[in-house]
């Protein structure tokens, strides 16, 4: 009998049984799919000449994550690589705001949108050098995170304290405003906030833009040597030397609860799993609550908190084989490992403003990959492998331009919105889709089919926004690993600090497991109120 029975080989699934291992516990993990990995899988399906990423690419948050720096990946061979600039986001006219790897070299770009734009940056940049650190650590801690968020504490007066929390607070737009005179600073910002599903104008978004813009900064965005793939075959490896046993093609069909604990699994196949000490689920909370566990086991304010559970944006993807590089009309976007592609912040806001009213955008923003570009040995020489995604309601009302997309996403609808993707990119680099070699289509239907926590292209596993963050984390509670069901664990995106590949939600639900302290009740009286 394991002591630790893991459901789901994803980045946070993987990192709680390495951690699990290292400490002596047995450990077997069960993946539905034929393959680990959940959102990090690389392979050759567009081109066999070309590596594809398959859902996520560049990995700021994995480089910063003290949760992956502790597990001394590159002993398993990872390299990371990254591109000559971090991001760009160009505009029609030319122009270009673009995130170097330097930040004297950022500033300076910025400085060509308005004379003080660079020394604005470098404002924001000296306060995340002083709080950076320490702010990442408690983010990636479980909550609250008492040591660490002390430390922070200590800090913060020196960073302007009340002001600072202000703006982390602020919606991006608003603090763009507030702190550049042009147009580039305010760009990477509303950009990046847009990674996650939050708009220009949603309190808190400025935090983020703020928060990703910063990690581009200081960490890049880097991406695994060989292809994301690599990364999943680094936690894999060091599992198995470990002696960790992980099985796929196994799908889990319920958590087997016996007196409110967690004793085992049952998997669809009929096997009976047990576990000795501990079950970690990296599935959605829904999935994990509706579908594994059962509302016997459940109380009644937990499961009425769960109907008001609120997805992220779905999300559309193109992969591509370029026989060339893109051509770019701003030169600052040919090295850009990242591009954006919106017409200003305002296209950013009409863009969000169509996802929140139930209509799928005429002008996606896009957010584009130049893979070969951040790693030479993903494609041929002279050719780009390439890929994009945009974000679609996840409940089609209607469709803001002239194709009448449903949400049905059957081939016509998948081809029609993967050609709205491309002439988007075409307005910023004439001559792009006549470098097409070949193509995939991932539509929101074909993401949730390879990767069921990626609920309809729901690629953070529950939104950003601040009322599902934290002590509110998938539903209001405590914003721990623990559920109520004893011995049960929450080990995905789903928990606390939400999405991203950092590891942090599966180590938040080892280090539970491992310290196994008789507190469960208490921290889920909340839901039983």
């Amino acid at each position: 009998m394991p002591d630790a029975v893991v459901i789901g080989a994803g980045p946070n699934g993987l990192v709680a049984a390495n951690l699990l291992v290292d400490a002596g516990w047995s450990v077997e993990v069960l993946e539905a799919q034929d393959e680990p990995g959940g959102a990090v899988r690389s392979d050759r399906g567009v081109d066999p000449d070309f590596v594809s990423d398959v859902f996520s690419a560049f990995y700021p948050l994995a480089a910063a994550s003290p949760v992956l720096a502790g597990l001394d990946l590159a002993r398993e061979g990872l390299r990371w690589t990254h591109a000559p600039r971090v991001l760009a986001h160009p505009l029609l006219d030319g122009r270009c705001a673009v995130l170097e790897r330097r930040v004297q070299d950022t500033c300076a770009g910025l400085a060509e949108f308005a004379d003080t734009d660079g020394d604005a940056w470098e404002a924001l940049y000296r306060t995340w050098a002083r709080l950076g650190p320490d702010l990442v650590q408690a983010l990636f801690t479980p909550f609250p995170p008492v040591r660490d968020g002390l430390r922070l504490a200590g800090k913060l007066r020196a960073a302007g304290g009340l002001r600072f929390a202000r703006m982390l607070a602020l919606p991006v737009r608003r603090l763009g405003e507030e702190t550049f005179v042009g147009e580039g600073g305010r760009l990477l910002l509303a950009g990046n906030a847009l990674h996650a599903d939050l708009a220009p104008e949603a309190a808190g978004s400025g935090g983020f833009g703020w928060l990703m813009s910063m990690l581009g900064q200081s960490h890049g965005f880097p991406v695994p040597v060989g292809g994301a793939g690599a990364l999943t075959t680094a936690l894999v490896d060091r599992f198995r030397r470990g002696g960790g046993v992980l099985r796929c093609g196994e799908r889990v069909a319920s958590v087997v609860v016996r007196s409110g604990r967690a004793v085992g699994v049952r998997t669809e196949g009929g096997e009976d799993v047990p576990a000795g000490r501990a079950v970690l689920a990296d599935t959605s909370a829904p999935a994990l609550y509706r579908d594994l566990v059962g509302e016997e086991h459940l109380p009644a304010r937990l499961l009425r908190d769960l109907e008001r559970f609120q997805w992220d944006f779905a999300t559309f993807k193109v992969d591509w084989a370029l026989t060339g590089p893109v051509p770019w009309s701003a030169p600052g976007a040919a090295g850009a490992g990242t591009v954006h592609l919106a017409d200003g912040v305002d296209g950013l806001t009409r863009f969000a403003s169509r996802i929140a009213t139930g209509y799928v955008p005429d002008e996606p923003f896009v957010l584009f990959g130049q893979m070969t570009t951040a790693d030479p040995g993903r494609s041929p020489a002279g050719t780009e492998s390439a890929w994009a995604y945009t974000h679609v309601p996840q409940r089609v009302i209607g469709d803001a331009g002239a194709d009448g997309i449903t949400g049905r996403w059957d081939t016509r609808e998948q081809e029609a919105m993967a050609d709205r993707m491309e002439a988007q990119v075409e307005r910023y680099a004439p001559g792009f889709r006549a470098l097409i070699g070949a193509r995939r289509i991932l539509a929101p239907t074909t993401l949730q089919a390879m990767n069921e926590n990626l609920h309809n292209g729901s690629i953070n596993n529950g939104t950003t926004a601040l009322h599902q963050q934290a002590i509110f984390r998938p539903t209001p509670g405590t914003g721990r690993p623990e559920t109520p069901v004893a011995h049960l664990y929450l080990a995905s995106a789903a928990a606390h600090p939400g999405g991203g590949v950092h590891g942090a939600p599966g180590a938040n639900a080892a280090r539970a497991a491992l310290r196994r302290r008789v507190l469960h009740p208490l921290f889920h009286r909340a839901q039983r109120v």
